[in-house]
C-alpha cells in the first residue's frame, strides 16, 4: 500500500540556531534538519545541535545529515545529538547506511538519464528517498529545480520533495508531484543558515492553499 496522504509533511533543513527553529515548528514544520557537513554554509556543531533538539516539544522530529561521512562521524552525532532520523545525501551505500541501526532517509540527485525505480530499489530499508536537483559541484542547497515529470508513480519508498522550493513554486510542485513530505532550505532564507520569517511564513501558506 502506498503511504498518502492530503497535505506534505514538511522538513526545514539547514537550520542553525534556536530561534530559526522555533520559527519553522510554530509554521507547521514536522521536521527540522541540522547539517553536519563541513563543506556547507549550513554546516553545525554537535554541541549547538544537540542545545537546540533538547527544546524540541513533542512530535517534532530532528534530522542529522550527513554527506559521505566516517561511521566514526554518524556515531558521534548520535551519541550526543541522538537525532530522530538520519539523512545521507552523498554516495553511501545502503549497508552504510543501515549498519547504524537507525530510521534513515537517502537522499538521490536527479538527472535526466536516472533510473529513479532501480536506484531507489537499492535502498529498500530507507523510510523515505529524498530527491533533490543534480548540480555539479553541489552536494544539496542548491535552489535549483529538477524536472518534477521524470518522477515515476511507482517508486518503491515515500517521496521526499526537494531542490529548489520556494513560495511561488511549492503549491504548483504538490499539485505535480503529491509527494509524502517536502524539503525546503535555501527557499525561506535570509542567507545561508539564517532563515527568513516572511518567506517561511509565505511557504506555508503556500502548502496549505495546494489543494485549492
Amino acid at each position: 500500500m502506498k503511504f498518502r496522504c492530503s497535505k506534505p509533511k514538511v522538513k526545514i533543513c539547514g537550520i542553525t540556531s534556536i530561534e530559526d527553529a522555533i520559527m519553522a515548528a510554530n509554521c507547521g514544520a514536522n521536521a527540522i534538519g541540522f547539517i553536519f557537513y563541513n563543506d556547507s554554509p549550513r554546516s553545525i556543531s554537535a554541541s549547538a545541535a544537540k542545545s537546540i533538539v533538547t527544546t524540541f516539544p513533542a512530535f517534532l522530529s530532528s534530522v542529522a545529515l550527513f554527506v559521505d561521512p566516517s561511521p566514526e562521524h554518524v556515531n558521534e552525532i548520535i551519541e550526543q545529538v541522538k537525532p530522530d532520523i538520519l539523512q545521507f545525501h552523498g554516495n553511501e551505500s545502503a549497508k552504510f547506511c543501515e549498519q547504524f541501526r537507525r530510521p534513515y532517509i537517502k537522499a538521490l540527485r536527479v538527472h535526466k538519464n536516472m533510473d529513479l525505480i532501480q536506484s531507489c530499489s537499492h535502498y529498500s530499508q530507507s523510510r523515505g528517498i529524498l530527491l533533490d536537483s543534480h548540480v555539479e559541484g553541489s552536494m544539496g542547497g542548491s535552489g535549483v529545480t529538477f524536472n518534477w515529470g521524470i518522477i515515476p508513480n511507482n517508486l518503491a519508498a515515500p517521496v521526499i520533495l526537494a531542490g529548489g522550493l520556494n513560495p511561488d513554486n511549492i503549491r504548483l510542485a504538490i499539485k505535480d508531484v503529491r509527494p509524502w513530505a517536502i524539503d525546503v532550505c535555501t527557499g525561506v532564507e535570509e542567507s545561508p543558515g539564517v532563515k527568513d520569517s516572511s518567506k517561511m511564513l509565505a511557504f506555508f501558506q503556500g502548502v496549505e492553499n495546494a489543494n485549492e
